[in-house]
Order: C-alpha cells, then structure tokens, then sequence
C-alpha cells in the first residue's frame, strides 16, 4: 500500500539568541516547504514530550543552544528517532544542546567544548567576534561521494571554530583542524568533526558545526551541506 501522506518537519528552537535561532530556522521553512513537508515551528522543547505527534514526525531540525531538557522530552525525542524520525542541525543548536544530559549527548555523538579566540594582539571587540577565525573546513577524501558532500571541495569560513568531543561511532564527513599557538594552552593541533551523520535506531541524525549565525548558514557551502543534511536524515 502506498503512503501519501505529507511529509512532516518539526522545528524546535530557542536557548541562546546569540546564534540566532528564530532567524536561522526561518531561513530553511520555504526549504522544507518546497521539498513537500507540512512544517511545524516550536519555540520550546515541550513537543518532544507529545508521544503521539512525535510518531509521526518524519525529520527535526532543532536549533536549542545550551537550555535544559526534561526527562520525558529527551525520552520522547530520542524514542522518535529510534522509530525512524530524523534529527538535524547546526552549531550550538545541536552540538551544545541540554548540557544536563549525557543521553542526548549519546543521541547526538559530539559536544561542544570551547571555539578558540584570536591571538592577543589582534584587535578586540569584546564580543563574540573575538572567537571567530579564519578556519578550513576539509571534507573527508574517503567520503567525497557522501550525498551531503559529493561535489563540494574544502572551503573556508571566517566564524567559530568548534572543537568537539566526539565518538568513532560518528561518520565524519568533513573536518577541521585548530591549531596550537603559544597563546593557548594545548601544544599540538587537534582535528576535530565538522560534519558528521549518527544512525540511532532506525533513526538518523546529521550535524554541522559550521552555522553560528545566518550569515554563516547563507554560505553556499554550508548551506548546501545544512539542506542535504536535512533531507538525508529525513524519514
């Protein structure tokens, strides 16, 4: 029997408005809407807690930077992609998520531990574009021909470079590496994900550390990576 019924997107936001959730998430709508998903826009987390919406939800794509979760709403957001519901997002939004919670950070496979800040001597603002770098973001050569990156070269973006702790469970599909000035206190440079998909169950979650604010999602690279990243995670 053939299911025709319309596809859904659930998008949870909220935490920190330093990373812009309403106008990020707002970008990506006509997105889901071309690509045939009846949209439902949450502003706080209390729909995962909805067991029956829940399980009929075909991707979420969550922007919730730091905040807390309940244990009811981290079971029933992880009951739904166990089913099969995909779970996307970027930056902070996914990768710095519910600090209270070692399971979500199961769920999602790496968190979040700091964004390096220029050098001293380099003029400050005293804001947060004190952390932001010029970095590469490297996509994995043996992972050319993932449906996420395939056609996309190594590119660069001026903005936060997140070093996360992650997992070898993770499909890495881009990286990035932060370097070792003398100014820090780590002496080697370290590689870390910077694109990365989890399979949970009959789930899948897909993450993009690159996406601090809507200019940096408005890059064609990163945004070409955020939208496959969504319909490759999707149900």
């Amino acid at each position: 029997m053939t299911d025709h019924r319309q596809r859904r997107a659930l998008v949870v936001r909220g935490g920190w408005d330093g990373h812009q959730p309403v106008e990020t998430t707002d970008s990506f709508v006509p997105f889901l809407k071309e690509h045939g998903y009846d949209v439902r826009v949450e502003d706080e987390t209390a729909v995962y807690a909805d067991a029956t919406y829940m399980a009929g939800v075909d991707v979420i794509v969550q922007t919730v930077t730091m905040s807390t979760i309940t244990g009811d709403e981290l079971q029933g957001l992880t009951a739904a992609v166990r089913g099969g519901a995909g779970l996307a997002g970027w930056h902070g939004g996914i990768a710095d998520s519910f600090r209270n919670s070692s399971d979500y950070l199961h769920l999602i496979g790496g968190q979040f531990a700091t964004h390096p800040a220029k050098a001293p001597r380099e003029e400050l603002a005293g804001d947060s574009t004190d952390n932001f770098v010029r970095y590469t973001v490297e996509i994995v050569p043996e992972k050319a021909d993932h449906p996420i990156v395939a056609g996309l070269s190594d590119f660069e973006l001026t903005t936060e470079q997140y070093w996360v702790l992650s997992d070898e469970y993770n499909d890495v599909l881009a990286t990035t590496t932060l370097a070792a000035p003398d100014f820090h206190p780590w002496h080697r440079p370290v590689t870390c994900p910077a694109v990365w998909t989890r399979l949970w169950g009959e789930g899948r979650v897909f993450v993009s550390t690159p996406g601090h604010s809507l200019d940096v999602v408005e890059d064609p690279n990163v945004r070409t990576i955020i939208e496959r990243g969504i319909l490759w995670a999707s149900r």
